[in-house]
C-alpha cells in the first residue's frame, strides 16, 4: 500500500480530488459568508448581483423601497437560476424557463396562464428563498443561511487589525480589475497569499518596498491578519517615491501593508495608496478564478498622472524581475508579482501528482500560517460533518 502523501496536515487528495472538493463546498463554502461585490454596485431600485456561495447562487436586488434582500437565485417551480452575473432588472424577476415572475422584494406575481387552472396553487407561499445579505468595510455579503444574524459576528474581532482604510471615501480604480483563472486548488492560493516566507525570495525585486523581517501576523479566528512597515529606502521621500496619491487616514507611524485573509478566501491589500480585494472562487478541484478589485484616492485624473511622473523613474531604478527573459513567455521575468504568484501555485499543483512530491523542512515562522490554515479547514469540515 502506498504510504499517504501530505501536504503538512492535509492529504495529497485535498488539492486534487472531486470528493475533497465537493465535501469543502458543503461544509465549509454554503456555511460562511461570502463577498458580493461593493456597495455602490447597487444603488437603484432593479440592480442585482449575484455570487456563488458554496452549493447555493445568491443574488442580492434592491427593492422598490430601496432596501437590499438576498434570495436563493432558484426559481421555485423548477429550479432555474433566475439572473445572471450582475445587470439591472426592470421591475420584475422572470424565470427564463416558464416565465414565472416574481416582484423585487421576492414575491411571486404571475405564473403562465396553464399554471393558473390549479387552484391549490398559494402564491402567497411560493416567494423566492431568502438569504442573508449585510454591509461591511465598503463590500456586500451574502450568507446561504437566511437566519445568518451580523456579519459583525464574523468579522468583529478582526476589526482592529485591519488598515484604518475609509474605504467609503475612496473609489474605484477600474483599469486596475482583473479576473485570473489559476490551474491550482484554492487552499494553495490561499496559503501561497498567507505564506510569509516566500515574500523576500520569490518577490524580492517586486515587493522589496517592504520589510518583510518586521511583519507581524498570526489568526483571529479563521482569519488571519499580517502588517509590515515599509522599507527605509522607500519611506524615507515617500510622498515622491509612492506610485499614486498617498492615502491621508494612514497615521505616518503604521505606513504599510495591511493585507490579510478573511476565511475562506477575501484577500485584502490595504496599503500606502490603495485598497484592494483578492476574491479566491473555487471552481474545481484543480481551477481557481481569482478576482481583484482596487479603490484609490479620490482625487482628479491630473494629481495622479503627476504622482505618476514623479515616482517613474523610482520605479524604473527599483522594481526587478525574479529572473532575465522574456516577459511574454516566463511570468518570473514580467517584474509583476502577481504573475509571480500564479506561476508557483500552478507548479505546485503540477507536482503533487508525481510519486516523488513531499514536503520538506518548513521556516518555523514565516510558513506557519500554512499549517494554522489547513488546522482551520479541517476544523470547519469535522464541525460541521457533526452538526449535519
Amino acid at each position: 500500500m502506498s504510504p499517504i502523501r501530505m501536504m503538512h496536515l492535509l492529504p495529497v487528495e485535498a488539492y486534487t480530488s472531486q470528493e475533497w472538493f465537493e465535501r469543502e463546498q458543503e461544509l465549509i463554502f454554503s456555511k460562511v459568508w461570502h463577498y458580493a461585490g461593493f456597495a455602490e454596485d447597487i444603488v437603484e431600485p432593479g440592480q442585482y448581483i449575484s455570487v456563488q456561495a458554496g452549493l447555493n447562487n445568491i443574488f442580492i436586488v434592491m427593492g422598490r423601497d430601496r432596501r437590499l434582500r438576498a434570495f436563493h437565485n432558484i426559481c421555485r417551480h423548477r429550479g432555474t437560476q433566475l439572473l445572471r452575473a450582475v445587470g439591472k432588472s426592470q421591475k420584475a424577476i422572470t424565470c427564463p424557463y416558464h416565465d414565472w415572475t416574481y416582484d423585487l422584494e421576492g414575491n411571486l406575481i404571475s405564473v403562465p396562464e396553464e399554471d393558473r387552472e390549479f387552484p391549490d396553487l398559494d402564491k402567497s407561499c411560493l416567494g423566492l428563498k431568502p438569504a442573508s445579505v449585510d454591509r461591511w468595510r465598503g463590500m456586500l455579503w451574502v450568507h446561504p443561511d437566511p437566519n445568518a444574524g451580523s456579519i459583525m459576528e464574523w468579522f468583529g474581532e478582526i476589526e482592529p487589525e485591519l488598515g484604518p482604510h475609509q474605504v467609503d471615501k475612496l473609489v474605484e480604480y477600474p483599469q486596475v480589475r482583473t479576473t485570473t483563472e489559476i490551474k491550482a486548488n484554492w487552499k494553495i492560493v490561499v496559503e501561497n497569499y498567507i505564506d510569509v516566507y516566500h515574500l523576500s525570495h520569490l518577490h524580492s525585486g517586486t515587493l522589496h518596498m517592504y520589510d518583510h523581517a518586521k511583519a507581524k501576523f498570526g489568526f483571529v479566528g479563521p482569519h488571519y491578519v499580517f502588517w509590515e512597515p515599509l522599507s527605509q529606502w522607500y519611506r524615507e521621500d515617500i510622498e515622491k517615491n509612492v506610485m499614486m496619491p498617498l492615502l491621508d487616514e494612514i497615521p505616518r507611524n503604521k505606513i504599510g501593508a495591511w493585507v490579510p485573509m478573511l476565511f475562506p478566501g477575501l484577500g485584502l491589500a490595504e496599503n500606502e495608496s490603495s485598497w484592494s480585494i483578492y476574491y479566491v472562487m473555487p471552481l474545481a478541484p484543480d481551477s481557481t478564478r481569482v478576482e481583484t478589485r482596487t479603490k484609490v484616492k479620490n482625487v482628479s485624473s491630473w494629481e495622479f498622472a503627476m504622482q505618476s511622473w514623479r515616482s517613474g523613474s523610482f520605479w524604473t531604478r527599483n522594481t526587478s524581475a525574479k529572473y532575465e527573459g522574456d516577459a511574454k513567455t516566463d511570468s518570473l521575468a514580467t517584474g509583476d508579482f502577481m504573475a509571480e504568484d500564479v506561476y508557483v501555485c500552478e507548479q505546485q499543483q503540477k507536482s503533487l501528482q508525481s510519486p516523488y512530491f513531499e514536503i520538506g523542512a518548513t521556516a518555523v515562522s514565516g510558513e506557519s500560517p500554512v499549517k494554522e490554515h489547513q488546522q482551520i479547514v479541517l476544523a470547519f469540515i469535522e464541525g460541521n460533518q457533526q452538526a449535519k
